[in-house]
């Protein structure tokens, strides 16, 4: 019993010891994990094991397992786990769920507890350990190739030299590793290049580039991770040999061509600054263009001086001072002039010799305080040299254009214009007997450039206005209170000097009032060129005037002004012909000089070349060392532009008419049917058509005709006995001018004014033809039209030319059966080819025949009675003054008419039978105008 007791008190207190679960696993703290791209199982640093004191009891001292926690990442318990592979020594193993990408996370952190069995097999009172921080990092496979980070690299380099480095190429690879992610080398593919290529993508030239042997080089390169692998795609290398760098423009073409009609185009389309990489801070481009030679400056002489004034709406009323010489305008015929492009002539100065004294009657026109002065200067020039005896310095003195003394009513008023260095003046005496005299002084670098330049001085006094080229001036106003002597009351205006006022005083003495221009001093001689000098009395010129008389139709532009860089400026002088351009960005500006232009509104545009200039100067920020660029020198070559054809219609070569019609007071009109079509004819292409060659083609277009001249040929008009009319109100009314000589008829014309002319003689001055010619020109003289040769008929009835008495109706009759003497003197003969009442030649000569005829018959029939009464007379006779021949002249006239259809026919103008005892002669006019007088014939005795 006692043995059995003490066996069952073992028993209970074992089953009481092995149920006691006393101690918690025991883990590291942190563990190190690494687990690779294609594998789950992370290796931890120290290996997972959980120990528990419990050991080795069953159940308290086991490790049934180990639970997973989020750590700071927040997402470990969701991507990896952990087992236990032996409950007795509590080794675990963590692995992921699902495969890691290192790509998109390298590097996870979780926690990790263990727990143990407890005390029994349902795992009552079980205990866990304290958590420990796993640190996994997800290991890079070598799954990505390089690439590269652009398919074409380009670089250039100047020949003859080495450098280190040309271009450098770049390829990436997406592993995550540096060992697989780093690029360790690259290699040129390409073979027999001179190039190199180190490992980190540097390529370089192995020997110097020449680019007369090759301009060009392209080769392959790939690139190679440091895994091994290599680029998905190679890239290519292309490197451009240039030729040795030289500072300068590049791309510069000395021709440039203009199309009349094209509008503007780019000067310089493919212009660049090339600076061999020397740096600079400032560049400042000038384009010049030289349009000296082109009437006045620039493409605007396609119209005179006056038909520009009547196309810019100008208000009619000017007073040419330096007309062109002529009878009724002598004062400039001393003048020497100069060739003008246009026809508007240049006069020249010299500043002693040369003065327009204009006369008193033409000086009136112009006189009042509000007028507007007008003229074209041009400071020296041709023929402009100062005299060899001039003292040295004198050309600083004042030089005088115009110098005038008006009268204004009761009153005299003076004014005087004048340059002195880079300064114009324009000194005005309002009333030279009671106010002070007032300068307005200008200081402007267009008097003193020796250049072509436009002056409209528009004075409303006290006001004034200067416009010089279309941009107006605002003086500085003087008042002169210094000791001037009074100009002499007298009117006077002179052109290219002044008077000298006490010289004029003492030339013209107390007995006459106006001294003569031979004993007139003159001083402050001008020196240059003038033309288009005219004075408008009246109200001032508008602005928008002045500015469409001096509008230049060419001249330099910028393309678009939007497009301009930043820290660009353009700046262009009025007449158009400086362009300058500033910049401190060479890319700007090389943009920015592509879109300077060359433009040209005029349809057609006058041909020839306009010499081009580009001065370039640099800024540096080491001066010393900086570029000096040459100045580029071209031309711009405008082309023969598509000749407007002129084409005058509708004139007949003849124009028959009876006498009186012409001797009638309104006369006869010469072109009642003229047309003037004016068309444009140029070349097309029509080989696309089919057909070879090209053709011409026309066009109508609208034009306005200088002029047009109805000149009579062979003598001039008699102004006593014939003139040609014109309806001067209409001119006026269109704005027309008129110039009327005995040589031509000249007028500024449409068709209707020349439909308007009229032919008018006077009483008893027809003649037998008189010949005329129409010609039209456009745009000074450079395009003319086609001729038109008018001849003009006078027709004579028999009564008109000569009414004998003694001439018989019957023979009369004869001579024109069909028409009486009233009929023919009345009738109109509008075309000479039709309707004609004149007969054939051929029936002028039978009745010239027959004429003879009867006046033979006539002449013998009374000469045998006159034989008979003399014989009856000695036989004691006869009755005195019986039927005695009357020996007064016998006349028989024929219409005169040309005979078309026969050329080489003379036409009988009359036939006149002087006496029948002594003959009779013949008159006959050839259609040449000859006059030939056939012998009388000798008296004989038969018929």
């Amino acid at each position: 019993m006692s043995l059995l007791s003490f066996l069952l008190f073992c028993l209970t207190s074992v089953a009481h010891g092995n149920k006691a679960n006393k101690h918690k696993p025991w883990i590291e703290t942190e563990y190190q994990g690494i687990v690779m791209e294609n594998d789950n199982t992370v290796l931890l640093n120290p290996p997972l094991f959980a120990l528990d004191k419990d050991a080795p009891l069953h159940y308290a001292g086991e490790i049934c397992g180990f639970r997973v926690h989020n750590g700071p990442g927040g997402s470990g318990a969701a991507q990896f786990e952990a087992v236990v592979l032996d409950r007795s020594t509590g080794e675990g193993l963590v692995r992921s769920k699902e495969p890691l990408d290192c790509e998109s996370q390298r590097e996870h952190s979780f926690t990790i507890q263990a727990y143990d069995c407890g005390e029994g097999p349902d795992g009552t009172n079980s205990k866990k350990s304290h958590k420990a921080t796993v640190h996994v990092r997800v290991n890079d496979v070598n799954e990505f190739s390089p690439v590269f980070v652009e398919r074409r690299y380009e670089a250039s380099i100047p020949e003859g030299r080495l450098f280190d480095r040309i271009v450098r190429v770049e390829a990436l690879d997406a592993d995550c590793s540096p060992q697989y992610s780093q690029i360790c080398f690259y290699d040129i593919i390409t073979p027999n290049v001179p190039f190199a290529i180190d490992n980190d993508g540097n390529i370089k030239n192995t020997e110097p580039l020449d680019s007369k042997k090759q301009r060009v080089h392209s080769f392959w390169v790939t690139a190679f991770d440091c895994g091994k692998n290599r680029a998905q795609a190679d890239a290519q290398v292309v490197v451009t040999v240039k030729p040795s760098c030289k500072p300068g423009w590049i791309g510069w073409s000395k021709r440039v061509e203009y199309t009349p009609g094209s509008g503007s185009i780019p000067l310089f389309p493919s212009l660049h600054l090339e600076t061999c990489e020397e740096t600079v801070w400032n560049i400042q481009a000038t384009v010049e263009l030289q349009t000296g030679h082109i009437g006045k400056g620039c493409d605007r002489d396609s119209y005179s001086d006056r038909s520009v004034r009547r196309l810019c709406g100008a208000v009619r009323g000017e007073v040419d001072l330096l007309p062109p010489p002529s009878p009724a305008a002598n004062w400039t015929a001393a003048l020497p002039t100069l060739p003008s492009s246009d026809s508007s002539l240049v006069f020249s100065f010299n500043g002693s010799a040369h003065v327009a004294v204009v006369p008193d009657s033409v000086a009136s026109m112009v006189s009042g305080d509000h007028f507007t002065l007008q003229l074209w200067m041009r400071r020296g020039g041709a023929s402009t040299q100062p005299p060899a005896n001039q003292a040295r310095g004198t050309r600083k003195e004042e030089e005088t254009i115009i110098c005038s003394t008006v009268k204004n009513d009761d009153s005299y008023s003076h004014y005087s214009l004048s340059v002195h260095g880079c300064r114009l003046s324009l000194f005005y005496w309002p009333d030279v007997s009671a106010a002070r005299p007032v300068k307005f002084l200008w200081k402007l670098e267009q008097v003193c450039d020796s250049e072509w330049h436009h002056l409209s001085l528009s004075v409303q006094f006290p006001s004034v206005t200067l416009y010089v080229d279309g941009v107006t001036f605002d003086p500085a106003l003087i008042h002169d209170n210094g000791a001037i002597p009074n100009p002499a009351p007298r009117q006077r205006l002179v052109i290219g000097a002044c008077w000298e006022r006490e010289r004029e005083r003492e030339s013209a003495g107390a007995e006459s009032q106006t001294a003569p221009c031979s004993l007139l001093s003159f001083v402050g001689g001008y020196r240059g060129l003038l033309s288009g000098v005219t004075v408008r009395p009246g109200s001032v010129e508008p602005h928008s005037v002045v500015e469409c008389l001096y509008a230049c139709r060419e001249g330099l532009d910028f393309g678009d002004l939007e497009t301009l860089g930043s820290g660009m400026k353009v700046h262009v002088n009025p007449s158009q012909s400086v362009l300058v351009l500033e910049g401190d960005d060479i890319e700007s500006f090389n943009r920015a000089v592509q879109q300077v232009t060359y433009r040209n509104s005029l349809r057609f545009a006058t041909p020839g070349v306009r010499p081009l200039k580009l001065t370039t100067s640099l800024r540096c920020f080491s001066e010393e060392s900086c570029l000096s660029l040459r100045q580029l020198e071209g031309y711009l070559v405008v082309l023969q532009p598509d000749a407007p054809q002129i084409s005058l219609s509708g004139v007949g070569p003849h124009l028959a008419r009876p006498a009186p019609e012409f001797e009638s007071p309104r006369g006869v009109p010469l072109f009642p049917e003229l047309r003037i079509v004016c068309s444009l004819s140029h070349a097309v292409n029509t080989a696309a058509q089919g057909m070879e060659g090209g053709a011409l083609m026309s066009d109508a277009v609208a034009h306005t005709l200088d002029g047009c001249e109805v000149q009579p040929l062979g003598e001039e008009l008699n102004p006593e006995k014939e003139e040609l009319l014109v309806d001067m109100e209409s001119l006026k009314e269109q704005g027309l001018d008129i110039i009327n000589t005995t040589a031509y008829i000249a007028v500024t014309v449409y068709e209707d004014v020349l439909r308007s002319i009229r032919y008018r003689l006077a009483k008893g001055s027809a003649r037998f033809e008189r010949r005329f010619r129409l010609s039209c020109s456009e745009m000074n003289g450079r395009y003319t039209s086609n001729e038109l040769t008018l001849e003009v008929n006078f027709l004579h009835s028999l009564d008109s030319l000569y009414h004998p008495s003694h001439l018989l109706a019957s023979q009369q009759q004869f001579l024109h059966p069909s028409h009486h003497t009233g009929e023919l003197s009345g009738h109109t003969l509008p075309n000479p080819h039709r309707n004609s009442v004149v007969p054939g030649a051929a029936t002028v000569i039978i009745m010239v025949c027959v004429g003879f005829l009867v006046v033979m018959v006539i002449l013998g029939v009374f000469r045998i009675r006159s034989i008979h009464r003399r014989g009856d007379g000695a036989r004691g006779g006869g009755k005195e003054g019986g039927n005695q021949w009357d020996d007064s002249a016998l006349t028989i006239i024929v219409n005169p008419m040309e005979f078309q259809k026969n050329p080489q026919s003379i036409q009988c103008v009359y036939i006149t039978a002087k006496s029948a005892c002594f003959g009779f002669s013949v008159s006959v006019m050839s259609r040449d105008r000859r006059i030939s007088i056939y012998p009388p014939l000798q008296p004989t005795g038969d018929v």
